[in-house]
């Protein structure tokens, strides 16, 4: 049986990113290449509204398991609004550590889709310019939530 690269990536993720020495270069797959589509049988969205360490280890730890777990059978986003929003900055006005930045990075090649709250950037006085390319920006961050759950996604709110 062929084993996927988002699967290798996931067997490697239980080493951990920085012990596995993963990066982005080496990651090649990209969302469109791994599973998103409408008979993805699983979906979460992982709401981040905090920027502290154990907060985001969290939920970055939560989604990797689950990733592993569930592999292409789920759908995985993670919304960033408030100091949550830090977590997808190029530039942090708060600590983030390189360790999160990696893997968030990481876990947006094997098809971790990540939301970045367009009200939020604008009380920062931030453009997209500001965002990490691996995030979509969207109006509101909270709606976009609302929107997922309205297609079947659970909410998880570690």
């Amino acid at each position: 049986m062929k084993m996927t690269k988002r699967r290798q990536f996931l067997s490697l993720l239980g080493i951990g990113l920085g012990s596995a020495g993963l990066t982005l270069k080496q990651a090649q797959a990209h969302h469109t290449e791994t599973h998103f589509e409408d008979t993805t049988k699983h979906k979460l969205v992982y709401q981040c509204n905090k920027a502290d360490t154990d907060y985001l280890e969290s939920v970055l730890f939560s989604c990797g398991e689950m990733l592993r777990k569930y592999g292409d059978d789920i759908h995985l986003v993670i919304a960033a609004f408030g100091p949550g929003l830090n977590l997808l900055a190029k530039q942090p006005n708060r600590p983030i550590s390189s360790i999160h930045r990696q893997r968030v990075k990481s876990l947006a090649e094997y098809g971790v889709e990540l939301q970045a709250c367009g009200n939020t950037m604008k009380s920062l006085n931030w453009t997209e310019d500001d965002i990490i390319d691996e995030a979509d920006i969207i109006k509101i961050g909270v709606e976009g939530i609302m929107l997922l759950q309205e297609q079947g996604f659970s909410y998880i709110s570690l």
